[in-house]
């Protein structure tokens, strides 16, 4: 089976990571590209021999269409999506694919009642870290996993539209994906409140470029979720369990493993001792948010075998009502409740 493919925006995303992917993975044919900047254009024409468009309303008249990758700013996902949708072809819509749950529930809407499939793109569900993690956890190396702390931190500055919040910009939904459903993901609990911090610290526009949440998970895992501004990084995960806590930064993984026994005199205070500790270090090869040809190959699957894709819009829907309440709890001081 051959996917004739078409992207919706070939800038620098475009472009790179998922016209790459598309190379890479025999069933997609590029059969169009549509973007308003006419260099953009025809360097899609020179790469791949393929129709180019300015309109993409255009663009979905063609018959000859299985496959729609949507790769515009995030304002504009959800309409050209729900467009693409209703005229019958699949998408996949870039991170974030929508500035709102009620948005997600839209393209939710018009995939169901045109019978099309809807991959929402969160590629650090295949991050190489957070699968050996995820390994790690599981097993149950470090015990009942009761804190996760995941972390991103930069010293860098933008000025792109991704700063302005008309835009759909702000750190929250373009960092928010690899850093908030990951951990959440890793306890296996949903998210039944948020208490969040969410400003504006550096970069200018009025798009947040920090923010720190505390989300709380329905079996009582506590989530710390963050990006934040900082020359020196605290670690990037942090995973406390009653047997242990897993430190990881890059690729660099170190478990260090515990199990606390009573004292010998339970009377002296700090008298604390301990079997079996050990501590583990390992170095993990492989995309840390996740490698975008095996994510296509996985798109390739489910539109030819009806394979699960490990993404399904319901996932997608459930961390933009989390986004949704941690900008709330930011704006409030209030915890909010999913």
């Amino acid at each position: 089976m051959t996917i004739r493919t078409a992207i919706l925006g070939y800038g620098r995303s475009g472009s790179t990571m998922h016209a790459g992917a598309i190379e890479a993975n025999a069933p997609f044919d590029m059969v169009a590209v549509c973007d308003i900047d006419p260099e953009r254009q025809r360097q899609a024409r020179e790469r791949f021999g393929c129709a180019v468009y300015s309109d993409y309303r255009q663009m979905l008249e063609r018959e000859d269409l299985d496959l729609v990758s949507v790769i515009t700013r995030s304002d504009q996902h959800c309409e050209m999506a729900c467009d693409c949708l209703r005229a019958g072809k699949n998408v996949l819509v870039t991170k974030p694919w929508a500035v709102d749950a009620a948005e997600g529930q839209r393209m939710i809407d018009a995939a169901q009642a045109s019978g099309t499939r809807l991959f929402p793109w969160l590629p650090a569900r295949w991050g190489s870290v957070f699968l050996r993690l995820k390994e790690i956890v599981d097993a149950g190396t470090v015990g009942e996993v009761f804190l996760i702390r995941r972390a991103v931190f930069s010293f860098a500055t933008r000025c792109d539209w991704q700063t302005e919040r008309r835009h759909g910009g702000g750190y929250l939904l373009n960092w928010g994906p690899h850093i908030v459903d990951p951990p959440v993901l890793l306890a296996g609990s949903p998210v039944v409140s948020a208490f969040a911090h969410v400003r504006q610290v550096i970069n200018p526009g009025d798009g947040e470029d920090v923010f720190l949440a505390l989300l709380t998970l329905a079996d009582g895992t506590i989530v710390q979720a963050e990006y934040n501004i900082a020359v020196e990084p605290l670690p990037e995960w942090f995973i406390q369990g009653n047997r242990g806590t897993i430190i990881a930064t890059g690729k660099n993984i170190r478990i260090c493993r515990n199990t606390p026994v009573q004292p010998d005199d339970p009377t002296r205070y700090g008298d604390m001792t301990s079997k079996d500790a050990e501590t583990i270090e390992e170095r993990i090869d492989g995309a840390i948010y996740g490698d975008q040809n095996v994510v296509y190959a996985e798109v390739a699957a489910a539109l030819e075998q009806g394979t699960p894709f490990a993404v399904c819009p319901e996932d997608a829907l459930q961390l933009s009502r989390t986004f949704d309440a941690i900008r709330t709890s930011g704006e409030t001081g209030d915890v909010v409740r999913l």
